[in-house]
C-alpha cells in the first residue's frame, strides 16, 4: 500500500508528490531555527537537513511507506508545507502517522489542520487504517493543537528517535 495523497484537495490546498524542484522553496523551513527547535538529532546545516528530509521522503515513496506530500495553495500555487501519511514503528508497533510541517511564513493560517484533516478522511475512507497517530515532541504546542483540532486524543508519552514525544491517536 502506498498511502498516496497525490491529487487530493481541500478547500484551499492541493496535494502532490514532492520533487527536487521543491528544494529551494522548502529550504526556509530548515533555515528557521523555530522549525526544528524541539527535535534533536537533525543536521544543524539547513542544506544538509533539507537534503536528509528529501532523501527520506523519496525513500518512503519508493518503499511504499507513505510519505510527505507537497501541499500547494490553490490560489497562489505556492508550496505552503508538507503533509502525509507515514508508516512508523512506535514502541515496536507499526502505526500509520499523519505528519505535517508548514513553512514558517504560513504558520497560524490553519493549513496544517486542513491538510491533516484531509489525510485522516482519506485514510479512513480508503480503509488504510482503523486508527491513526501523530508523533509530537512534548514541547511542540502548535503541533499538539493541530492533532487535537483533528479529533485526536493524547494516548501516551514515549521516546521516538531519542526524543520525548506524545502519541496522539484517533480511531475510525
Amino acid at each position: 500500500m502506498n498511502y498516496s495523497m497525490e491529487s487530493e484537495e481541500t478547500e484551499r490546498l492541493k496535494f502532490r508528490k514532492l520533487t527536487m524542484a521543491d528544494f529551494d522553496a522548502w529550504l526556509p523551513f530548515h533555515e528557521d531555527p523555530r522549525s526544528s527547535q524541539y527535535w534533536s538529532g537533525l543536521p544543524k546545516d539547513p542544506i544538509s537537513a533539507c537534503s536528509q528530509q528529501f532523501d527520506r521522503v523519496f525513500e518512503r515513496y519508493e518503499k511504499d511507506l507513505g510519505g510527505m506530500f507537497a501541499i500547494i495553495n490553490k490560489d497562489t500555487e505556492e508550496l505552503v508545507g508538507l503533509c502525509g501519511l507515514l508508516v512508523q514503528i512506535v514502541d515496536g508497533q507499526q502505526e500509520l502517522e499523519i505528519g505535517y510541517s508548514i513553512l514558517p511564513k504560513y504558520w497560524g493560517n490553519g493549513f496544517a489542520t486542513e491538510a491533516a484533516g484531509k489525510c485522516k478522511l482519506t485514510a479512513f475512507k480508503k480503509g488504510w487504517a482503523n486508527h491513526l497517530i501523530s508523533i509530537i515532541h512534548i514541547d511542540n504546542e502548535p503541533s499538539k493543537k493541530v492533532a487535537i483540532n483533528n479529533g485526536m486524543h493524547l494516548e501516551k508519552r514515549t521516546e521516538y528517535k531519542n526524543n520525548p514525544v506524545y502519541i496522539f491517536r484517533i480511531d475510525r
